[in-house]
C-alpha cells in the first residue's frame, strides 16, 4: 500500500515537473520558438511582430511561452482588450494545470500550494490572476478588478504577489491628491 502511494506521489511530481518545464519553454516546437524569437526582434514593426506571434500560435497556441508572448506584445502596445483576452486564456490554462475550477471565483486557498512561492504552477496562476485584475482596472471594470484582487489576497494572504498595491490604487481612486 505504501509503495503504491509513493508511486502515485512520484507520478504527480513528474507531472508537475513536466508542466513546469512547459511553462519555461520545454515542449515548444522549434519552429514556434523561432517565430517567438523573430517577433521579439521585430517588436518595433507591429504588423511583422504580430504575424510572427500568430505563426507561433498556429503551431503551439496553448503553450505558455506563446501565450505570454502574445500577452506581452498586446500589453506593451497598449492593446489592452486583446491582452485581456490572452490573460483569460492564460487563466484557463493555469486553472487546468493546477486542477482548479475554471471560474477563478470558485478557487479556494487550499486548492493549490499558493502559500509556497517556489511552486511554479500555483505562482503562474496567481500572476495570471493579477494580470487579469490589473487589465480589468485599466479598462475601467473596477468591480471585476477589485473582485480579482480580493481573490488574490484570499489565495495569497502574505501578499507575495503584490496584490495590495493594486488594492491601494483602487482605494485611492476618486480621492483628491491633497
Amino acid at each position: 500500500m505504501v509503495q503504491a502511494a509513493d508511486y502515485g506521489e512520484q507520478m504527480m511530481s513528474a507531472e508537475k515537473v513536466l508542466l513546469a518545464d512547459a511553462l519555461l519553454g520545454a515542449g515548444l516546437p522549434a519552429a514556434a520558438e523561432e517565430y517567438l524569437h523573430r517577433a521579439s526582434l521585430a517588436y518595433q514593426q507591429d504588423a511583422v511582430a504580430e504575424r510572427y506571434l500568430r505563426e507561433a500560435q498556429a503551431l503551439a497556441g496553448d503553450h505558455a511561452a506563446v501565450l505570454i508572448g502574445l500577452y506581452r506584445f498586446y500589453f506593451y502596445k497598449g492593446r489592452l482588450r486583446e491582452a485581456l483576452e490572452v490573460a483569460r486564456r492564460c487563466l484557463q490554462k493555469a486553472a487546468r494545470e493546477n486542477n482548479l475550477p475554471a471560474d477563478w471565483r470558485q478557487v479556494t486557498a487550499g486548492a493549490a500550494s499558493f502559500d509556497r512561492y517556489e511552486e511554479m504552477l500555483p505562482r503562474f496562476y496567481l500572476f495570471t490572476l493579477k494580470g487579469y485584475a490589473y487589465l480589468q482596472m485599466r479598462l475601467g471594470n473596477l468591480e471585476e478588478g477589485r473582485a480579482a484582487v480580493m481573490k488574490l489576497l484570499e489565495l495569497d494572504p502574505s501578499d507575495k504577489i503584490g496584490a495590495k498595491v493594486l488594492l491601494g490604487v483602487l482605494d485611492r481612486m476618486g480621492q483628491d491628491d491633497d
